[in-house]
């Protein structure tokens, strides 16, 4: 990242735009296809393999009910919280005038095809966005990153489908999955070890393109990145300190500093390793030992959430979306907000818990609501500080789902009784 900006600088300062644009600009835009190449097999293969490891459905199906409730709820509080805030700070405003023209008349088609959407939803019935959620064709819809609602539907209702079936009939297909999942995530890990070299190539384009000839403009970008960080950060500091503890506190017995002493090792964890999956043992281990959990709801209720709650995730791209609106100068209506809302609880399902997931899922949340992709550029610079936060946030998101559903079904020792005790 500082390399990029370093970069950029230069670039203008000694008129090698040219240069940049031919010889770096390249590399950004590389990995910004590789981001879009892997969406739509990301997305497919993590959904099939979460919904086809809900085993025994009959027997955990008043969990299973309970723990998506309470993921999707949190999912959806968490967007609102971070649309309320970008909204209220609008940190994209920092952007001078003169440059937001500039990306209004550059992404002039974008705007074109939005407004004619928004006016067929305008026009349309209420129901028709259900509709377009349902694929008539699935090849034709993964062939287009519009289409990720319709990809994830019926990777929904093809996970369900295994998961119902009696598992010797279908041992094969959960062993492909399985395979597939391991491969899809490499694959991503492959990409993110090229982050730095696209974030170098994105960064550094950025300035030159938003700065022009007057390198004192390139400070209107900055101030605009900070406001940025404050807002994202903001939202996860509202939904750790303030929206776990009151859930926590009015369902359970277990106080809000002796909540998050019991966790703290699985939040290091995740803050350190930026990766939901990588804590989830030290996670089991802690709801278990230090909250008094059942191993029943632990070993259910977490493996789930690594693969769909995302509250942390899903605050950073809605901000991320709407940040990237205000710097481009569009005007989000509630109706593309919504969207936002929607897209970005479904996509959420679908992140691995891996470091880089949110971002490829934030290329979708921009699609949806017909965002250039390249304003990815603007906070993909600064994804890694914030992934590692936002994985507390999710981290911290499955704890507490594991202790309110062990609660709810009389599976909550608290205090727990330790050997030592004994």
């Amino acid at each position: 990242m500082g390399a990029g900006l370093v970069w950029g600088m230069l670039a203008v300062i000694f008129d090698w735009s040219q240069f940049n644009e031919h010889w770096v600009k390249p590399f950004g835009t590389i990995f910004l296809n590789m981001l879009r190449l892997i969406a739509v097999p990301l997305i497919f293969v993590s959904l099939v393999k979460g919904m086809a490891s809900l085993t025994d459905i009959g027997k955990l199906s008043r969990i299973g009910l309970k723990t998506l409730g309470f993921f999707m709820a949190s999912t959806v509080v968490a967007i609102t919280v971070g649309l309320l805030i970008v909204n209220v700070m609008k940190p994209g405003h920092a952007f001078p005038d003169s440059r937001r023209a500039e990306m209004q008349e550059q992404y002039a088609a974008s705007v074109g095809e939005t407004e004619a959407v928004a006016e067929q939803v305008r026009t349309g019935g209420p129901l028709d966005f259900l509709v377009e959620i349902v694929p008539e064709n699935i090849v034709n819809a993964a062939s287009d990153n519009r289409n990720i609602l319709q990809i994830i539907f019926f990777a929904i209702l093809f996970g369900l489908a295994v998961a119902l079936i009696p598992h010797e009939k279908v041992k094969a297909v959960k062993d492909v999955f399985d395979g597939l999942n391991d491969i899809v995530l490499k694959i991503v890990d492959l990409v993110m070890k090229i982050a730095p070299l696209g974030v170098f190539a994105l960064l550094g384009t950025l300035v030159v393109e938003f700065t022009g000839d007057d390198i004192a403009e390139s400070l209107d970008l900055f101030a605009s990145l900070g406001l940025y960080i404050v807002a994202t950060v903001t939202g996860y500091l509202v939904i750790i300190f303030i929206v776990y503890p009151l859930v926590i506190r009015l369902i359970t017995p277990v106080g809000y500093k002796d909540f998050y002493k019991a966790i703290s090792p699985a939040q290091m964890i995740a803050f350190s390793t930026s990766s939901s999956a990588a804590s989830l043992p030290i996670s089991m281990e802690v709801v278990e030992r230090n909250l008094g959990v059942s191993k029943t709801i632990s070993s259910f209720v977490l493996p789930i959430g690594t693969t769909i709650n995302m509250d942390g995730t899903s605050l950073y791209q809605a901000v991320g979306a709407v940040f990237i609106a205000q710097a481009f100068g569009f005007d989000l209506t509630m109706a593309q907000q919504l969207t936002i809302v929607l897209t970005a609880t479904l996509a959420s399902i679908g992140t691995p818990g891996v470091p880089g997931g949110g971002v490829v899922m934030l290329v979708i949340i921009l699609t949806s609501v017909g965002l250039p992709a390249e304003g990815l550029a603007m906070v993909l610079a600064l994804d890694r500080p914030l992934d590692m936060l936002r994985t507390v946030v999710n981290v911290t998101g499955n704890c507490a789902a594991s202790t309110i559903i062990a609660k709810s079904e009389n599976e909550l020792s608290y205090p727990p009784v330790r050997e030592s005790d004994v």
